[in-house]
């Protein structure tokens, strides 16, 4: 049942959603032996695959439901994601962010017409903030990662690398809260029912390998990862079931490996990926997993800031 709402969301996000490229390299096979297609999200609308989920989840919403609005927390894509998907949608968004979140992805998604809410993360917890004013204001709340409408969406990243790849042996997925990860398994089983589904965290940020492994939810506080997109403390209510169910491996990286795939992937293919998004190349480089075949690996993301960009391209 749930790969059919992930074929209906791919039906929804026709001509909202970039269609992104499936790029390879020759130097990445003959590194790691096995023939490995990236499925680029870098080149997605607001930069990251979390557009598909927000859109896929508000275009839904009653006329009603649009009338009042949308709310939703989060300090990077998702916020942008939302803001996006409800100005292309003609619907009112409001983003409950940390008051040290970046000030560029602040801007970007008050630019794209979001009212943004700031608050103090020592103090406060942002998803009880957004769960009250969505009480007081009617808005609906679309979370980051754990709903289904929103795993059903990220789920077509893996759908189309898979139309465009054709069948795949393995599929390397970042993993945060699990909405990409759980997506993409149920995708990628329901084109290529052989194809064995690995997740890749960073070592210090390690709650879902701990979950997968135990089957008991694992949670991890500000971890202190480069890879700020998987800094999120657990699975979702949502997303740990489909995990365990659909997700044939867990693995992770170490934070130099993390740092030579944002390298390989800027100096060998020109890429610009953000931490977060290179770990299924990350896995593959430092021989975290040692794989032959038809290997597709989800690049998540492209937003990093110019900073810590110059920080791992100088080493």
């Amino acid at each position: 049942m749930f790969f059919d709402q992930i074929q209906a969301a791919a039906q929804r996000l026709r001509g909202h959603a970039h269609r992104t490229p499936v790029m390879t390299s020759r130097a990445l096979n003959d590194r790691c032996g096995a023939a490995v297609s990236l499925k680029c999200e870098n080149f997605q609308r607001v930069g990251a695959f979390k557009f598909r989920g927000a859109f896929n989840v508000i275009s839904q919403l009653s006329e009603a439901e649009k009338a009042r609005g949308v709310i939703t927390y989060s300090s990077g894509n998702h916020a942008q994601a939302v803001a996006l998907a409800c100005r292309i949608l003609g619907v009112r968004a409001v983003v409950v962010m940390p008051d040290n979140a970046p000030a560029i992805k602040r801007a970007a998604t008050e630019g794209y017409g979001a009212q943004v809410i700031a608050y103090d993360p020592a103090v406060q917890d942002r998803r009880e903030i957004a769960e009250g004013l969505a009480a007081e204001h009617g808005y609906t709340l679309v979370p980051p990662y754990d709903h289904p409408g929103i795993v059903a969406g990220q789920g077509t990243a893996a759908l189309e690398l898979c139309e465009d790849a054709g069948p795949l042996d393995v599929l390397l997925v970042p993993c945060g809260g699990g909405g990409l990860l759980s997506g993409s398994a149920i995708a990628a089983k329901g084109m290529c029912p052989a194809c064995r589904v690995i997740g890749i965290e960073p070592e210090v940020a390690d709650d879902a390998t701990r979950s997968f492994r135990t089957r008991t939810l694992h949670t991890v506080h500000n971890p202190p990862t480069i890879a700020d997109g998987t800094r999120t403390p657990s699975l979702g209510a949502v997303t740990f079931p489909l995990v365990l169910e659909y997700v044939d491996d867990m693995q992770t990286v170490s934070e130099a490996a993390i740092i030579e795939a944002v390298q390989f992937l800027f100096f060998r293919m020109k890429l610009v990926v953000e931490p977060s998004g290179a770990l299924g190349v990350a896995a593959l480089l430092s021989g975290a997993v040692h794989l032959s075949g038809r290997v597709g690996v989800i690049l998540s993301g492209g937003n990093v800031d110019a900073t810590t960009m110059m920080q791992i391209l100088q080493g």
